[in-house]
This record gives C-alpha cells, structure tokens and sequence, in this order.
C-alpha cells in the first residue's frame, strides 16, 4: 500500500498538468462564450516548442504568447478561420495539430506509413533469406550410381 500511494500521486500530478496550462486570469476572456471558442482553437494548434501539445495544454512561454494572439485576434472580430488563417500564415502549416493534406504536407501525412511499410517490407525480406538449411536435392540415377561406387571403392567410410 505505501508503494501505491506515491505512485498514484504522481500519476495525479502528470494527469492534472495540462489543466494548469491557462492559470493567469489575464489569459482569460471575460466573455465565456470568446473563452470557449479560444479554448477551441487552443485545442487545434500545436506548441512548437513542445511539439505534441496544443497550446491549450502547454506551459511553454510560447505557447502562453500564442494564446494571448489567438484571444487578441478574437477580440479584433476575426472569425476562426481568420485566427486560423493568421498563425498559419505567420508560422507555417506546422502550427496546426492536423495539418491539411496537399504537396507540401505529404511527408507529414504519408512519410510515418510509408517509413513502416518499408519496414516491414525489408523485415520480410530478411526473414525469408533466413529460411534456415534448405533439403538436399534429390540425386538422379547416375549420380547415385556413382556416390555407391565411390563409397565401395573406399570401403564404405566416405575417407579417401
């Protein structure tokens, strides 16, 4: 039991770090229903500086920068394709947790499965090389006849 609790307080304490990610209330509209569209588009930008978090969840400096120009951009009357728009323009396709599919984000789209299919493709390759010791093929009758000679010309024990 005492080996569970620190484990289930730590596991709390990871759990709950991204709620923590907006505690200033100058980040905060007053507004609830601006707060929530902000929220919102928190949730589909990516941190560039942690990469796999939105800028909802992180507590990078950037991030906290980041949230403060989708609200400013909120309050100036952009819609949310306009902030969108705006971040993507300013910071690349990158920004956003679901980039959208076209020539310059195939990489990121079609290059993780086409890494893992060649992959699997060389695994295969490999595995089947090693098949392991193949049957000795079957000696037609002369070569018989002659392996029968050699071995009683040798009395029978294959030494020369």
């Amino acid at each position: 039991m005492t080996r569970i609790l620190p484990a289930l307080l730590a596991l709390l304490l990871v759990a709950t770090g991204p709620a923590l990610a907006i505690t200033s209330p100058d980040e905060m509209l007053k507004d609830p229903a601006l707060e929530a569209r902000a929220r919102a588009l928190g949730k589909e930008l990516r941190c560039l500086v942690c990469q796999n978090q939105s800028i909802d969840d992180s507590n990078a400096d950037l991030a906290r920068d980041l949230r403060r120009l989708v609200r400013e951009r909120i309050l100036a009357g952009d819609s949310d394709q306009q902030v969108l728009d705006f971040l993507t323009q300013r910071y690349g396709d990158f920004v956003l947790l679901k980039p959208p599919v076209k020539p310059v984000t195939w990489l990121l789209w079609f290059g993780p499965p086409a890494v893992l299919l060649l992959g699997a493709g060389l695994a295969v390759a490999f595995f089947r090389g090693r098949a392991g010791p193949s049957a000795e093929p079957e000696l037609d009758p002369a070569e018989r006849e002659r392996l029968q000679r050699l071995l009683a010309e040798n009395g029978g024990t294959g030494q020369p």
